[in-house]
């Protein structure tokens, strides 16, 4: 598989984060050998929870940690049958009884780059702290890190691994995002997804190895935006919520980024968009909600001057040629979580070529160190009973 920026040294400052988008598709048949490896004892983890009719499943994590939850939530929560909610790891450590409020029993799914990060311990405390029964499923990158260290032995705690390539090295997350989401769909949505990562990871080497990455994703960057929109429902509005923090870290800020749902993006923050601005919409492969994607990416042709809308679709009736429509081969069909993992390749480029047409270094956008790889600064308050 080439390199998706072309060839990099490390002195070019994009390296570790060319290389890690790259590896996606290898890591992903990596993590789907360590979930069927580790199958037996995660049933005997998860399975007698889910028989539990009372329980609650929360996806937590902080930032694009948090947003693998996003993209989950509604596929796992159709699977399992189960309440699942995604809350943030940073809303828990701010609001622990607001978040926790209904004392049933809990399986908090937390993900976790690094582990190391100061909410990833810290919500997993707090829920033990205000729940009388929680069991914790750990899904994290880092064997080394503090989340991994507190949980491996816990008798109410599961820690699944991944590659240890998908530490990312660069300054966002890349792999670990699409490992961890992947991983948590394999462990947790049963025989229903048997296959579906080679399918994903053969979908982005067709993208890479060709010249598409230069036709589609060169030709939207050298437009020079000012502003970006990605729009999704369901599942991708998760997949739209990553794609924008993507932009917004790798370009240091300097390209403005935002998010919405295709039925949102008219209340109120369609006031973003002006003529140098691009959208990018994510079409469902459900029939239904594909319709509303439908209607917003046509609509948003209309608003904005030729070329600056694109739609990223696996379905054989995409609505525009060339340029203006993004495919992701041979996954017509599959479920909407699933397809976010493909797709988010495409932001992930954006973002990596956005920041080296404005000199910046993908590995490291904040050299001066006012953001952190690992959050920092923060300073964890004792939560009296």
């Amino acid at each position: 598989m080439t390199t998706p920026s072309g060839t990099l040294s490390l002195d070019d400052g994009a390296a570790h984060t060319a290389r890690e988008i790259a590896q996606q598709p290898a890591l992903w048949r990596e993590v789907d050998r360590i979930v069927a490896g580790s199958r037996k004892s995660l049933d005997a983890f998860v399975r007698p929870l889910v028989a539990r009719g009372d329980l609650r499943v929360v996806l937590t994590g902080a930032g694009t940690s948090a947003f693998a939850g996003q993209v989950l939530q509604p596929a796992l929560a159709r699977r399992l049958g189960r309440r699942v909610d995604a809350v943030p790891t940073t809303d828990i450590v701010a609001d622990p009884r607001g978040c926790l409020a209904e004392d049933v029993p809990t399986l908090l799914v937390s993900f976790a780059r690094s582990g190391d990060s100061p909410e990833s311990v810290a919500a997993t405390a707090l829920a033990d702290q205000v729940l009388s029964e929680v069991h914790h499923l750990v899904i994290t990158c880092n064997e080394q890190g503090r989340l991994a260290r507190e949980h491996a032995e816990l008798p109410k705690s599961h820690v699944l691994l991944m590659p240890a390539a998908s530490n990312d090295r660069g300054f966002a997350m890349t792999s670990s995002f699409t490992c961890m989401t992947l991983a948590a769909l394999l462990a947790l949505g049963g025989s229903a997804y048997d296959g579906v990562a080679e399918r994903l990871a053969e979908a982005v080497e067709s993208i890479c190895e060709s010249d598409a990455v230069d036709r589609t994703v060169g030709a939207l960057v050298a437009r020079v935006p000012e502003r970006i929109v990605f729009l999704g429902s369901g599942p991708l509005k998760g997949l739209a919520e990553e794609s924008a923090l993507k932009v917004l870290e790798l370009t240091g800020g300097r390209l403005m980024a935002v998010s919405e749902t295709s039925l949102g993006f008219r209340h109120g923050p369609k006031a973003v968009l002006n003529d140098r601005s691009v959208a990018v919409v994510y079409m469902s492969n459900d029939p239904y909600t594909r319709k509303y994607d439908q209607d917003i990416s046509a609509e948003l042709r209309g608003n904005l001057p030729a070329g600056s809308v694109v739609t990223v679709s696996a379905g054989p009736d995409a609505e525009a040629d060339g340029n203006d429509a993004w495919p992701l081969p041979g996954l017509d069909g599959v479920e909407d979580a699933a397809l976010a993992l493909s797709a988010v390749v495409y932001a992930q480029l954006i973002a990596l070529r956005a920041s080296q047409a404005r000199g910046l270094r993908a590995d490291n956008p904040f050299p001066s160190g006012e953001i952190n790889r690992v959050v920092q600064g923060v300073t964890l308050h004792t939560l009296h009973n």
